[in-house]
């Protein structure tokens, strides 16, 4: 633990909550960096963090400024991930890279798994996981936070796999990875931008308490690895399925034309997709991820109550 602290800076608010032992919840930077545009990314993160608090638990968003694992940030460090650019896009095999070149650097689901686990958090906020790409049979381009979630233990509140995935085979890799997969109020996993993706999940939960006292047995068991609970977007934001699908197809061919692989194909998706819906994709975004939020913040609450 000595060590460890030579890397990790925590924010006093974050520090002093995880030393009483009340309800902490992480966030990544990936969403503020590469996710969204200036200022919507601000805002957003700001509105989260909030959120969070009004919940009951203390936020901590997740980044590396100058090599140091900042684990909570402050508004002008929030800013800062909101303007620069080519800050790096950060998870498990970049990790020690930018920390040890001091370096700046946005962590992504699976980064940001590593570095909650470090200081101690388990529930972690989010948008959407990555997963296995459509033509992974060809590619292998499969996301690393899948992987992560099979032995780092922390849950993901996410409103499920981004619609530019394969969301079948993402559930199945996640199936033989061990990786429990919950619907929060749904037996249906979320397709991120839409409440139906076509799959199930393999278990069904309509509350948080439930969800708190599984991660306290999954883990106590000594059960290594995540949680992945998909909370559907709210029906209101929710967007046409049939189109949705459609533009992200367009969307995937324009990609494979111009040759966009690895970790750019996602924030090149996005913005594609924010173009073609004139934004709606955009401010869909941003309440899932409120929606996730709150979620998330009560399952922290819950789960602080029961250990």
């Amino acid at each position: 633990m000595e060590n460890l602290m030579n890397y990790l800076d925590i924010k006093a608010e974050v520090k002093e909550a995880l030393e009483a032992g009340k309800s902490v919840v992480a966030l990544e930077s990936t969403i503020i960096s590469h996710g969204m545009p200036y200022p919507q990314n601000v805002e957003t993160a700001s509105e989260t963090e909030r959120i969070i608090r009004e919940n009951g638990a203390v936020p901590a968003t997740i980044a590396i400024i100058e090599g140091r694992i900042k684990i909570g940030l402050t508004d002008e460090e929030l800013e800062y991930f909101g303007k620069a650019s080519g800050i790096a896009k950060v998870s498990r095999r970049d990790l020690a890279y930018i920390v040890s070149q001091n370096l700046d650097g946005a962590t992504t689901v699976a980064a940001t798994m590593i570095c909650a686990e470090l200081a101690g958090i388990e529930v972690f906020v989010t948008g959407g996981i990555g997963g296995v790409h459509r033509g992974a049979e060809d590619t292998f381009d499969i996301s690393a936070d899948l992987t992560e979630l099979s032995k780092t233990n922390v849950a993901v509140i996410c409103a499920g796999a981004k619609s530019i995935l394969d969301i079948g085979l993402t559930l199945e890799y996640l199936e033989t990875l061990g990786v429990p997969v919950v619907g929060f109020g749904t037996e249906e996993f979320p397709a991120f931008y839409t409440r139906k993706s076509g799959f199930n999940t393999n278990i069904s939960m309509d509350n948080e308490k439930d969800i708190a006292k599984m991660l306290k047995a999954k883990w106590e068991l000594g059960l290594e690895g995540g949680v992945v609970i998909g909370n559907p977007i709210p029906e209101a934001y929710s967007m046409d399925e049939e189109y949705i699908t459609k533009t992200i197809d367009m969307a995937l061919l324009e990609a494979s034309k111009l040759g966009v692989k690895g970790k750019d194909v996602t924030p090149f998706l996005l913005d594609k997709i924010k173009t073609v819906t004139e934004g709606k994709s955009l401010e869909s975004n941003i309440q899932l991820v409120y929606n996730n939020a709150r979620v998330g913040a009560k399952i922290a609450v819950n789960l602080a109550e029961c250990l």
